[in-house]
């Protein structure tokens, strides 16, 4: 009896040790089967990294005068003691040099990333990465380094083409964006702060995220800083299927949302800077708005889709072709109108003078009118000149040309902010980096401001000598700018 409870007992111990070894034994084969399903970004950074260059952007800056008694006298007056033999202070000079009149100086202006568009020295970046710049120096990934020239940038669509002086470059493959899904990984390579060849990855979040603007972006959760900004995001086959180029923030900080703009616009936009310099837009000249469920109901539109025509501006092209206001835009050349920000991108990629037909919804009926596309104007901004000629700023930030205001609790609920200041002038240091009125800075220096007291209290503590980096929101999109003080 005993001696059976003794073999009972064993067999028990021995099977319960099988079970223990081979439980375990399974559990690789699942981890491999997980390991697999992982991406792996290393094959993918030594085929597109040497394609990716670094940008380095600097601007000519007039020092400021000699503070000694030289340089208080104005030039005509040094000219006039110099000419009847008065003795005049001396002051270092280049050989030269114009007495009194000091010599521009090369200073870095910003950082960001690039990469080659074909062999021949064709590189793609952001507009505002060489935005106000006088040199652009492009460096490969085996350090050579160049001077480039802009060919073209379009402001509209953040897009920039520069040119170096080099054959043989790696291209990259161009990818189709339409075969792009939500949650496919992607990857990017840059420059963030400066810190060259740095990749990050993440997935797609959405396909066409709307800006209201002339381009449906590809929203990412890619890890995008300043540096970034003109690099390309990657698809797992290596191809490029966007420029990265912004970050959405309501808090003043990064927060896992990022965009790039699709390469099929970036490249439509790139032939025509190559061919011309510049983009040319078509335009009809109405004021548009979306069509709601309940008005589509109500007046038996059916579906919510079109854009409704609140005003008509006078003499343009969509009066001329009889377009009037309380009208619906379902259709331009036959192509449907889902949505209202669809009818200035479907207008802009028109050739202006072409003759498209436009498809209307008026008082329960659909009618067709023959337009002629107009051309959107260029853009306006104001010459270096006449940003410097405006009054100095009087505010606490002076030394960065910048004054700055509280946000009313209206405008902090119309933004969706919790705190920020506003923008009341940019001027010289502040205007070169790109801020101007109505901004809202959202942050200084990586700390989060809330008031003009905030913003007071961070400049108060800072080296005013040193760049300063500024997160500021424009409209709904939030991007980055360092501002240099003036010298």
């Amino acid at each position: 009896m005993y001696m059976n409870l003794f073999l009972k007992v064993r067999l028990a111990s021995c099977l319960s040790a099988l079970c223990l070894v081979v439980l375990p034994a399974s559990l690789p084969t699942m981890a491999n089967a997980q390991t697999r399903a992982l991406p792996d970004f290393t094959e993918l950074v030594e085929q597109v990294g040497p394609s990716v260059v670094n940008i380095r952007t600097l601007e000519k800056v007039v020092p400021r005068a000699n503070t000694g008694p030289e340089g208080n006298m104005d030039q005509e007056m040094l000219d006039f003691l110099r000419r009847f033999g008065f003795p005049v202070p001396n002051a270092p000079r280049q050989p030269g040099q114009r007495p009194g009149r000091p010599q521009p100086e090369e200073v870095p202006r910003g950082v960001g990333s690039g990469f080659v568009l074909s062999s021949d020295g064709f590189i793609l970046t952001n507009a505002h990465v060489v935005d106000g710049a006088d040199e652009v120096v492009v460096t490969l990934v085996d350090k050579r380094e160049f001077k480039a020239r802009i060919v073209g940038a379009d402001k509209r669509t953040d897009v920039a083409v520069v040119k170096i002086e080099a054959t043989g470059l790696p291209a990259v493959k161009v990818g189709d964006v339409n075969r792009l899904k939500v949650g496919e990984w992607v990857m990017a390579i840059g420059s963030p702060f400066g810190l060259e060849n740095s990749v990050t990855a993440g997935i797609v979040s959405a396909r066409q995220r709307d800006t209201g603007d002339y381009l449906p972006l590809i929203q990412t959760d890619v890890a995008i800083n300043p540096g970034n900004s003109g690099g390309p995001l990657i698809n797992l086959r290596g191809e490029v299927v966007g420029i990265n180029s912004q970050i959405y923030s309501r808090s003043g900080g990064y927060m896992g949302i990022s965009f790039a703009i699709p390469i099929d616009e970036a490249i439509r936009v790139s032939q025509q800077l190559r061919s011309s310099g510049r983009v040319t837009r078509g335009r009809i000249g109405v004021h548009i708005d979306q069509v709601s469920k309940e008005v589509a109901e109500a007046i038996g539109l059916g579906m919510p889709q079109g854009a409704l025509v609140r005003s008509v501006e006078v003499g343009s092209p969509a009066e001329k072709a009889g377009v009037e206001a309380g009208d619906i835009i379902v259709r331009v050349d036959g192509k449907v109108i889902e949505k209202s920000t669809d009818l200035p991108r479907l207008v802009g990629s028109i050739k202006p003078g072409t003759r498209s037909t436009l498809s209307v919804f008026r008082r329960g009926s659909t009618r067709d009118l023959m337009v002629t596309i107009g051309e959107v104007e260029p853009e306006k901004t104001a010459s270096r000149r006449e940003r410097e000629e405006k009054p100095p700023a009087t505010s606490a930030a002076q030394p960065f040309g910048l004054t700055v205001s509280e946000l009313s609790e209206g405008q902090k609920k119309e933004l969706k902010l919790r705190g920020g200041v506003r923008v009341d002038a940019a001027v010289e240091s502040a205007a070169r980096a790109g801020l101007r009125e109505g901004d809202v800075i959202l942050s200084l220096a990586n700390i989060e401001i809330a008031s003009v007291r905030d913003f007071e209290a961070v400049l108060g503590r800072i080296d005013k000598s040193k760049p300063l980096n500024v997160l500021f929101r424009r409209g709904e999109w939030a991007q980055y700018a360092v501002i240099r003080p003036a010298r």
